[in-house]
């Protein structure tokens, strides 16, 4: 054995001691490194988990608002009422001039003002709404419309509303200010009444049926002449052809065209191509058909509580075919 160096091995130690305190310093600073990396991690994990999860929610939330009802201000502003909820509807200054409540939006009774200021409801399919506008009138509207109304009427001027879908009109009596529906292509002139229009952009007729009181057709280019044969009396129906621009008046069965109110949907001698535009009004859906020797098909049927599965059904027992129900989305095919 080689002599013991006592400086040599101190020296020894303390190099080594030195060197452990250096490592000592390095895994404390990169553990604290590791752990500031972990945090900032976490951090831009959560930050991206905002950006990429809860915005796409966000845009998800502004996604169903389709499947809502959308109430567009004169100035632009969107807003979309919530059934379950009760609010004030203002102006642009600040005065509350309607509420809604549940399916309705009631306006307040005012006077006729000098500058007219237009709101629009939007119903999405699937959905009805009340709107009870500021001279009183009622309208119900059917699932997929949308009408354009003032928030007061003007004195002196008709009272005018654009109607895109169905709607149910109780119109408040003032003789002196006529109340007009506008549709795409055809006009309904009144002073008082209940009457039922069907005016969706699809379909290939605008339909006005006539419950109570006395209305009169005529074309966006043409003047009202209340001495026209085309004046409706209660219990008849006028249908307007798109195509050939054609008017025919039949007596009718005024539930058939206004039992949706109740929550009915009632067929009589229908196509099943136009059917199936109405169911997926009614029920929300989306409805295929490969079937094409069922499209002209006439059907007579009603329905109130039915799911659309059990409507579907019916059908099929009638007139046998293949459906399949995925979620909001439907197609028909050849047995």
């Amino acid at each position: 054995m080689s002599e013991y160096d006592s400086e040599k091995a101190k020296d020894r130690l303390l190099n080594r001691i030195r060197r452990d305190k250096r490592n000592i310093r390095k895994n404390h600073v990169r553990k604290v490194f590791r752990y500031a990396a972990v945090v900032f991690l976490f951090l831009g994990l959560g930050y991206g988990y905002y950006n990429i999860t809860v915005q796409e929610k966000g845009v998800d939330r502004i996604g169903s608002y389709k499947n809502a009802i959308a109430l567009k201000l004169s100035d632009g502003t969107l807003k979309f009422i919530s059934e379950e909820k009760s609010t004030s509807i203002v102006n642009k200054s600040g005065y509350r001039i309607g509420l809604q409540k549940g399916n309705q939006l009631i306006y307040h009774r005012a006077s006729t003002t000098k500058d007219l200021a237009y709101n629009t409801l939007s119903d999405p399919y699937g959905k009805q709404f009340i709107l009870v506008l500021a001279d009183g009138t009622k309208a119900h509207l059917n699932s997929g419309t949308s009408l354009k109304y003032p928030v007061q009427f003007k004195y002196g001027k008709n009272r005018e509303v654009f109607l895109q879908g169905e709607g149910y009109f109780d119109v408040a009596k003032d003789p002196a200010h006529p109340f007009v529906i506008n549709t795409d292509a055809l006009n309904i002139k009144v002073l008082g009444t209940k009457f039922n229009v069907s005016a969706y952009p699809d379909d290939e007729k605008i339909n006005t049926v006539l419950v109570e009181g006395s209305v009169g057709l005529f074309e966006n280019d043409e003047q009202l002449n209340v001495s026209d044969h085309r004046l409706l009396e209660p219990g008849q129906m006028a249908s307007w052809q798109k195509q050939g621009k054609k008017i025919t008046i039949e007596e009718t069965d005024t539930e058939i065209y206004t039992g949706w109110m109740d929550g009915k949907i009632i067929f009589n001698h229908m196509p099943f191509r136009d059917i199936l535009k109405k169911l997926e009004r009614n029920y929300n859906v989306s409805i295929s058909n490969d079937y094409k020797e069922l499209e002209k098909i006439l059907f007579t049927a009603s329905f109130d509580t039915e799911t659309i599965g059990q409507v579907l059904l019916a059908f099929s027992r009638n007139y046998p075919m293949r459906y399949t129900i995925e979620e909001n989305t439907i197609h028909i095919e050849k047995p």
